[in-house]
């Protein structure tokens, strides 16, 4: 694909991907999370141009740190997501506006990085952007899966054992 077929694509993909964030959506708990991000990935590593040809340390250093603030930003993105397990035992999320400023906040950074690169005449393909969407997804994907293990359904307090019973005081304690 051209550089600009490649841009537009990936405009789109994380357009869609911060309005479904920013939605209440079900989560799957038996899904592989870790899929998506690593064909992403896979096809950034196909492609070549992943490091320019003229200044092979600047270029490695600047996919360096895409890579990094890709996982930062997607860590973050999945600590500032709300997630619950209604009754029923499904689970949910819904991004904060914390999740959409970490999103302006990792694109305002990835934007700046390639200023920098530009300064400083290293040829940045969006193989490279491609790679750190992938590593953003991977990391927020796994960091909610971990969340997850702690989540626990939100029961009505009408169904709750004992709810409605006076709580007895412990012994030698009276209650006031």
């Amino acid at each position: 694909m051209s550089g600009a077929v490649d841009a537009l694509a990936i405009v789109v993909v994380v357009g869609l991907v911060i309005s479904r964030q920013l939605r209440p959506s079900r989560i799957n708990t038996e899904k592989r999370w870790w899929i998506a991000p690593v064909v992403l990935g896979l096809v950034a590593l196909r492609q070549p141009g992943l490091l320019g040809t003229g200044h092979h340390t600047a270029s490695a250093a600047l996919l360096g740190t895409e890579l990094l603030l890709g996982a930062t930003v997607g860590a973050g993105l999945a600590w500032t997501t709300r997630i619950w397990a209604e009754a029923d035992g499904t689970v949910w999320s819904r991004g904060t506006r914390a999740t959409a400023s970490v999103w302006g906040a990792g694109i305002a950074v990835r934007a700046a990085v390639f200023v920098l690169g530009s300064a400083l005449g290293v040829h940045q393909d969006t193989s490279a952007l491609l790679l750190a969407v992938a590593a953003t997804l991977l990391a927020r994907s796994a960091t909610l899966a971990w969340r997850l293990s702690t989540v626990r359904p939100t029961v009505p307090a009408a169904a709750r054992y004992g709810a409605g019973l006076p709580r007895s005081a412990p012994a030698g304690k009276e209650r006031v």
